[in-house]
């Protein structure tokens, strides 16, 4: 791991102690009577822990540890997707080729920095060959609704999810060795905006941004969560090749598509019938459950750099 993206980690990991030390006390001094709030806030300390210490691990053994991370991830994550979203036996084909075709070959494209594929294989010939292998098996049933259950699970969970390790192919010039940093801004100003906004809504929340979709979201947490995010993304410009208002003008662009992918990934649990994706993740239900504001983020994310810094 290279020196700078050693002492993000460091720093990341003294916050989390004393986060940890915080979240301790405020479990000690409610007693008897524990507060939901407090210990919803030490479940995600301890999620952050875990994530922290996977990611920092890929890091340390480098690309090709990080990308084969990244595709665990996605394949956990369709794997989620695809059992809340129930399909007939018809669909078996498809879902094979989803999960052993599709899934490792977008991996291997950006492994091997294929950008004109691995940006059009999903989106342009994977949802072509889906449902041809779908309507083979000669099911008709809610054809279009199976059809598209499939191809939505595998753009959020995997086309998605990898544009995250696609950052690694950006070259950048003046900015080469360093593009493990820029997913580690990535992850840290989209994931920290997901727990600021729980915290200001927490603390100042009123108004109910998404009452149908997601009653815990508000407008004071949302402003808050978002703006205060942004301006952690402005601090962290060292680690990117962008100048501080350009790294809180993209920081802020992020989070605000980290918080629509909330609200989207909401929309289907609640067609769904379900509060959370699983219970991968202790206080924070499944893994798409942490990864829905990356999902929305990364793409974006991966072409404004590729456009404007390479």
């Amino acid at each position: 791991m290279a020196g700078e993206t050693l002492i993000l980690f460091v720093g990341i990991g003294l916050i989390l102690l004393v986060a940890t030390l915080i979240g301790q006390i405020l479990k000690l001094r409610a007693g008897d009577m524990p507060s939901a709030v407090v210990e919803n806030l030490n479940a995600r300390i301890y999620t952050w822990w875990v994530m922290v210490l996977v990611i920092g691990a890929a890091f340390s053994l480098g690309n090709g540890a990080v990308i084969l991370l990244f595709y665990g991830i996605s394949f956990y994550a369709l794997r989620e997707f695809l059992t809340l979203t129930p399909t007939r036996r018809g669909d078996y084909t498809a879902l094979v080729a989803a999960f052993y075709l599709a899934l490792p070959m977008q991996y291997v494209l950006i492994y091997f920095d294929w950008y004109g594929l691995f940006s059009i294989f999903i989106p342009v010939y994977g949802f072509l060959l889906l449902p041809i292998l779908a309507a083979s098996s000669g099911d008709s049933t809610r054809f279009l609704e199976r059809a598209s259950k499939v191809q939505w699970g595998l753009m959020i969970a995997v086309f998605c999810v990898s544009f995250v390790p696609a950052l690694l192919t950006l070259d950048i010039a003046g900015y080469e060795g360093r593009n493990l940093l820029l997913i580690a801004y990535l992850v840290i100003v989209v994931q920290l905006s997901d727990v600021l906004q729980y915290v200001c809504g927490k603390l100042f929340g009123k108004r109910k941004i998404a009452p149908n979709l997601s009653p815990s979201k508000t407008v004071e947490g949302f402003v808050g969560g978002v703006v205060l995010s942004a301006l952690l993304g402005a601090a962290m410009w060292w680690a990117t090749p962008f100048n501080p208002w350009q790294s809180f003008l993209i920081a802020l662009l992020i989070n605000l598509l980290g918080f629509a992918g909330g609200i989207v990934m909401s929309a289907i649990k609640r067609d769904r019938g379900i509060k959370d994706w699983g219970h991968m993740i202790e206080g924070h239900g499944g893994m798409l459950d942490r990864l829905d504001s990356v999902c929305f983020a990364a793409p974006v994310f991966f072409h404004l750099v590729r456009y404007w810094w390479t």
